[in-house]
């Protein structure tokens, strides 16, 4: 999926930011994850990586990222240092010594709200953006969310959106892909065609929790063998589904980037509010977080599948039969009755 950048300049990031910010100061912003996934070989992206000397044990994202800066002809990144990846660091060390300028951002691991508002202060500095312009931003950004957050109450509510629709147009509003205006129409329009559907036959409900999959075709599996997820957990994350004015406010309710009991006490309240019979929970290979498994599991009362993946491709055998294992299992404990 290629964007044309405009004149002054289009603006990549490596994870959530306030991209009110990037919106404000005049810049398009360009999720480079979204870039790297959506490429229809986003495997050659991670082999482009690969020559360029990034270690084949090493995480696919990062790799993925690094060659979608090039692929998009991106001159400015901003990456997350604290909060998302640990190989960020050595991400934008790279990149600086090939000309592209890098501005860090970080999010406070003890969630603390002054050191925030001095790291989004920052940002707004780097960039030029005023405030009453970071402020017009986040309002018309809120609007687009809150339909967003309708798409997902209808996911789990209604059953008339799939799990991939619904992992698709929340992980979307990391950028609102590249362009406000356009992603609001494809929303709006969406939400009208689902408006009139019949609810999807009920199935197991499932819970995915985790980083978004590297690989494709998981969704579509788990409801051709009777599943149906209704919550995508850091996907829905991505869309700040937060009732807050403040931007500060804003980026210290959105969990991923602090402690994980964070993101656990989210979790555990979505999967009552939803009815989830059991949960997937994405790792991805040499990455910190797949120590978070142990917690995880520790924490909810729920059967857990957890899933790693590597890099992209479609879902292979093996996924399919512990997918489909998983779900057979949750039938005999009489789970979705």
């Amino acid at each position: 999926m290629h964007r044309e950048s405009p004149a002054d300049g289009a603006v990549g990031i490596t994870s959530t930011i306030p991209i009110e910010v990037v919106y404000a100061a005049r810049r398009q912003v360009i999720d480079l994850n979204n870039v790297f996934i959506n490429h229809i070989r986003s495997e050659s992206l991670v082999e482009r990586a690969e020559r360029m000397g990034f270690p084949e044990a090493s995480c696919a994202w990062i790799k993925g990222i690094y060659s979608a800066v090039h692929l998009e002809k991106v001159r400015t990144v901003i990456a997350v240092t604290q909060g998302d990846c640990s190989n960020t660091h050595a991400l934008m060390e790279t990149l600086e010594t090939e000309g592209v300028e890098t501005i860090p951002f970080l999010y406070p691991y003890d969630r603390d709200r002054e050191t925030l508002a001095h790291e989004i202060n920052k940002l707004a500095g780097a960039l030029g953006a005023r405030a009453g312009d970071i402020a017009a931003a986040g309002g018309r950004l809120s609007a687009i969310r809150r339909k967003v957050a309708e798409i997902d109450r209808m996911t789990w509510s209604e059953g008339t959106v799939t799990g991939f629709e619904n992992h698709y147009f929340q992980v979307c509003c990391s950028d609102m892909n590249g362009d406000p205006d356009a992603f609001e129409a494809e929303v709006d329009e969406f939400l009208s065609r689902a408006a009139g559907r019949e609810p999807l036959d009920r199935g197991l409900r499932l819970a995915y929790i985790g980083i978004p999959p590297i690989m494709s075709g998981i969704y579509e599996f788990i409801e051709a063998g009777g599943g149906r997820v209704v919550f995508n957990e850091l996907q829905r994350q991505f869309s700040l589904p937060f009732d807050c004015d403040d931007i500060v406010d804003r980026y210290l309710a959105y969990t991923y980037p602090y402690h994980i009991k964070h993101r656990l006490a989210d979790i555990v309240a979505e999967i009552d509010r939803r009815g989830v019979d059991g949960v997937i929970h994405y790792v991805q290979s040499f990455c910190f977080r797949q120590i978070e498994d142990i917690i995880v599991r520790k924490r909810l009362d729920l059967p857990v599948l957890t899933l790693e993946g590597n890099r992209p491709g479609k879902l292979d055998l093996r996924t399919k039969m512990r997918i489909e294992a998983f779900l057979d299992m949750l039938r005999y404990m009489g789970q979705g009755d």
